[in-house]
């Protein structure tokens, strides 16, 4: 079949005939990406300040990914994991050395590795514990138990009876997790930066304060760094820049340069509790997300993005600090390497819109916070072209709102 060419209108049509309507799409076909762009079917030019919904951290389609996949696509492509391959294991190791020198199950997205973190925890916790102390704002996936965590009531509803052994503490409350916890308890689960919760940074010494309290109590610590791991932050991962070490961490998005793929890592002593038949993923560690995950690695270390991701977050600071203090109807400015978010007073869609009318794409979550994942191989220039058209959306929308944002 070759490579069909159809209008953005005939796109359009297609998904309304044949798709799920369970996505709210922007009417706009993409057909080509690279680096920091993307351009629609008419040609159009966008700077994709939020590159795969946090997954293009390397930014579209990196050429040492990109090789790697086709070399590997053309070799072996999948095979189930009663066999051993060579690049998965290669893998692990390499996950492994960067991170606590734990050992690796692989999946296919945030949502599958949370799932196994959450069998893992029942597996390994001697009864009667079972439950899990998740925080509010929070979001750990779309799976059934993955919703469950995620203490938000409006990813809940329609859903319920949801998964027992689920309970919620306000996010940076130490006092309340504390009074949370009973015999039953077997974990506490946490995004050390909330990303979807509108790029929440924990206050000081929380996360401390969380791994003292499974100490104490014999719980297990575990940190879903779906959104913030693989060099988001600045390091390998966001427990690295706190200082406190989980027992089980949970990855994906970035993971393996824009391909599909997940993994959770548990320290060696709790990992073998994950017994042989009690869980799986068909696709799990295939050769392609190996391949994608080792070069995505390799490109990290040889072109030192770990430390572009902390300049650029620099970049963007200063550059939004500055916007604040002339812009009225900016709240908070958060950034955590290359995790931004802007806290407005007002609905941030219309940023969005008008952002993406000139040629610049970002996100909004909890209806306010204007949040951007950029890629590390973001320039200079492009970083401040970003804030330049960010900058004169959000003041032409202060002047728009100047009566009703000071009544």
């Amino acid at each position: 079949m070759n490579q069909p060419t159809l209008s953005s209108q005939e796109t359009l049509a297609l998904f309304q005939r044949y798709v799920i309507g369970n996505y709210r799409r922007f009417p706009v076909v993409l057909v080509r990406g690279e680096g920091s762009y993307v351009w629609d079917r008419e040609g159009k030019r966008y700077l994709d300040l939020f590159p795969g919904w946090g997954c293009g951290l390397l930014g579209h389609c990196p050429p040492p990914v990109v090789r790697a996949v086709q070399e590997q696509v053309a070799t072996l492509i999948h095979v189930p994991n009663t066999w051993y391959t060579e690049v998965q294991g290669l893998w692990a190791k390499a996950l492994s050395e960067r991170s606590f020198g734990g050992q690796a199950f692989f999946c296919n997205s945030g949502a599958e590795a949370n799932e196994a973190a959450i069998k893992l925890v029942r597996l390994h916790s001697q009864r009667p514990k079972y439950k899990i102390i998740t925080f509010e704002g929070g979001f750990h996936g779309r799976t059934l138990g993955a919703t469950t965590a995620t203490a938000q009531p409006k990813y809940h509803e329609g859903l319920g009876p949801l998964m027992a052994g689920f309970m919620y503490a306000p996010f940076g409350d130490l006092e309340a997790v504390r009074r949370l916890i009973d015999e039953e308890t077997a974990a506490i689960m946490i995004e050390p930066i909330q990303g979807e919760g509108g790029i929440r940074i924990p206050p000081p010494g929380f996360l401390q304060g969380l791994r003292q309290l499974c100490d104490e109590h014999g719980l297990l610590l575990v940190f879903d760094e779906v959104q913030t791991g693989m060099g988001r932050t600045g390091h390998w991962f966001a427990y690295q820049r706190e200082g406190v070490t989980p027992d089980i961490m949970t990855l994906a998005k970035a993971l393996c340069g824009g391909l599909a793929g997940g993994a959770m890592l548990a320290k060696p002593e709790i990992a073998p509790s994950l017994r042989p038949g009690m869980h799986a993923a068909t696709f799990g560690g295939n050769p392609l997300a190996a391949r994608a995950g080792l070069a995505a690695i390799q490109m990290i270390e040889e072109q030192n993005l770990l430390q572009r991701a902390q300049t650029l977050g620099e970049l963007f600071r200063q550059r939004l600090l500055e916007l604040q203090n002339r812009c009225e109807i900016i709240r908070e400015v958060r950034v955590a390497g290359l995790m931004i978010g802007v806290e407005l007073a007002l609905d941030g869609a219309p940023a969005v819109q008008a952002c993406m009318e000139r040629g610049v794409l970002i996100n909004c979550t909890q209806g306010n916070v204007l949040r951007l994942l950029p890629a590390m191989v973001l320039t200079d220039q492009e970083a401040h072209h970003g804030c330049d058209v960010l900058g004169e959306v959000l003041e032409e929308l202060a002047k728009k709102n100047m009566n009703n944002f000071r009544s």
